[in-house]
């Protein structure tokens, strides 16, 4: 791909829910791009979320979106069942493609949206925030200059009890709360510990220990190893009424590392009225209450977004792509696996046997510029 450094680039968004809220949020921060089109199901949704973010075109479907001359890059913002299509859309019409997370279902349609834009040779990237919150990437930054020494075990919890409808539906989703919030949980394990060092086996436990509206497991507590003997933990949930609880814990031979992005935001607040939004899957509006200043900055947002926009310009590979989705997928395969057997489960990455890792596929690109 060419370098698109002296031109904007011109951004299509598929959704108009939450996620893209979050998305054109963040891009209003992020410089060398225009959003120029929007593509949504609902036309009465469509209209306003383009209206609040100053859109100019409105569409009904991503291929429509995809196809036009004012779009070079598109953004899937849509629940993960939805896709592998979407992908589909995109590639057809030889665009670049950001999608959100996870990136499908399962392992086999995360591969699918891999072999999709693999095939064509479209630049793409896989929008897993966590790897670009401002705390998390400080954290990074310490272990890397070596503070901690070499890093050990990663502990992450994600956790709240409000989640969306598309979500609690099992068909829709692929799962529970490991499959929507442990992917982020397993994008920090494998960026601590090395993506070199692949994840080779877990063990978990999983259940629905309240939750009525739901088919899946509730809560659940897994342990992935890696293949040099490092492991990753991850405790996910719908069970905590509180709200939303994201915190992180990295253990090195020499020191430790913690973050918290909603516990410790440096606001305290007790409200005797409803306070209104507070944050994402709040547990109350009332009382004591910790407010997120800045969610989609303290997410990871907007620099993800500027990272992906600067790399797409650039002719880069992004920190995140398709395999990352894959890989992410496969590891959340393996612990329903682990937890339907009651014993370790292999993670099966056989997919991804015939792509360079990511150090070869820049020295590919390099070679070919």
């Amino acid at each position: 791909m060419t370098s698109r450094s002296r031109t904007p680039v011109r951004i299509g968004i598929v959704g108009a829910g939450f996620v893209a809220d979050l998305y054109l949020r963040a891009l209003q921060h992020v410089r060398f791009q225009e959003v120029t089109a929007l593509a949504a199901r609902s036309p009465e949704k469509a209209r306003e979320v383009a209206k609040r973010f100053d859109i100019p075109t409105v569409v009904d479907n991503a291929r429509t979106l995809a196809e036009r001359d004012d779009v070079d890059l598109v953004v899937i913002a849509l629940p993960q069942d939805l896709h592998v299509q979407a992908v589909a859309d995109v590639v057809a019409a030889g665009k670049a493609v950001i999608c959100t997370k996870p990136l499908g279902r399962n392992a086999a349609e995360a591969a699918e949206c891999l072999r999709l834009v693999t095939e064509v040779g479209v630049w793409h990237a896989y929008a897993e925030t966590e790897v670009f919150a401002p705390a998390l990437v400080s954290a990074k930054e310490l272990t890397d200059s070596g503070a901690i020494g070499e890093v050990l075990t990663v502990r992450s919890r994600e956790a709240h009890g409000h989640p969306h409808e598309h979500a609690k539906d099992a068909a829709r989703s692929g799962g529970g709360p490991l499959r929507t919030l442990g992917c982020h949980c397993v994008a920090i394990g494998r960026w601590f510990i090395g993506y070199e060092h692949a994840p080779v086996e877990v063990l978990a436990w999983g259940d629905r220990l309240a939750r009525q509206d739901v088919s899946t497991e509730d809560t659940a507590t897994a342990i992935v190893r890696f293949a040099n003997q490092r492991v990753a933990q991850i405790e996910v949930g719908w069970n905590h009424v509180a709200g939303l609880d994201v915190r992180n814990e990295i253990h090195g031979t020499r020191g430790w590392i913690a973050t918290d992005e909603t516990g410790s935001t440096g606001i305290h607040a007790y409200a005797g009225s409803s306070a209104g939004y507070v944050m994402e899957k709040a547990g109350n509006a009332t009382g004591w209450i910790t407010p997120v200043p800045d969610e989609a900055w303290t997410y990871g947002y907007h620099a993800e977004m500027a990272h992906f926009i600067e790399c797409f310009r650039h002719g880069a590979t992004p920190r995140q792509t398709f395999v990352d989705g894959y890989i992410d997928n496969a590891v959340i395969d393996a612990v329903y696996q682990a937890i339907e057997r009651g014993t370790w489960a292999p993670i099966d990455l056989s997919a991804i046997s015939q792509i360079p890792p990511r150090q070869e596929q820049e020295r590919i690109k390099e070679q070919k510029a």
